[in-house]
């Protein structure tokens, strides 16, 4: 019998004016969908207005907070498997960022999370190294390999292709397999065994 389709959530982290978040990220759920037996999201934080001020532990979010939260929360409930479309501003990653993901919790546990990064001299690594301690905290399993695109502006042309695209693809390839196994798997495990945090 085959596995049901992996729901896999593409997330774009930047929502500066000007960005080149949505380029990679379209070009990472291309990767993603040629694969065949993958259900794609691209869930793009610039269009959620997430407010900046969190409720108190328990508390009630505000009228605004609710509305964001019911556009994104049930997208990352569905996710089993994630892929973070980051840059680097000041060696770190984005506050928008850091915000969709401190107002969530349990709907990271147990998923495997990816990282595309972009940015200057160090391709965005920098920010992924950040990030794979604050989703180690929210019980998520980290992928080792990335895709990084160092001076990213000049890796993509007017249409959105990847200058090199060989050098991107193959390890795109890598990063998505695994990925799939890391998701197949703790699907799997969270079936038989239920986790608590």
């Amino acid at each position: 019998m085959p596995e049901e389709p992996l729901q896999l959530a593409v997330i774009v982290g930047s929502v500066r004016d000007g960005r080149l978040g949505p380029t990679v990220a379209a070009w990472i759920a291309g990767q993603a969908r040629s694969r065949g037996d993958w259900t794609v999201d691209v869930v793009d934080l610039a269009g959620i207005d997430l407010p900046m001020v969190l409720p108190d532990f328990g508390g009630t979010p505000t009228p605004a907070a609710a509305q964001a939260l019911a556009t994104l929360t049930p997208r990352l409930e569905r996710a089993e498997a994630f892929v973070v479309v980051t840059p680097e501003y000041n060696h770190s990653f984005p506050a928008s960022l850091k915000n969709a993901v401190d107002w969530h919790n349990r709907q990271w546990h147990t998923k495997p999370i990816a990282f595309v990064s972009y940015g200057s001299v160090s391709g965005g690594l920098r920010a992924v190294e950040q990030l794979r301690l604050v989703f180690a905290e929210l019980h998520a399993v980290t992928i080792r390999d990335t895709v990084s695109f160092q001076h990213a502006w000049a890796q993509f042309d007017a249409n959105g292709t990847p200058t090199d695209p060989d050098a991107c693809t193959a390890a795109a390839k890598i990063m998505l397999d695994r990925l799939d196994w890391w998701a197949r798997t703790l699907r799997e495990g969270r079936a038989a065994r239920p986790y608590s945090a």
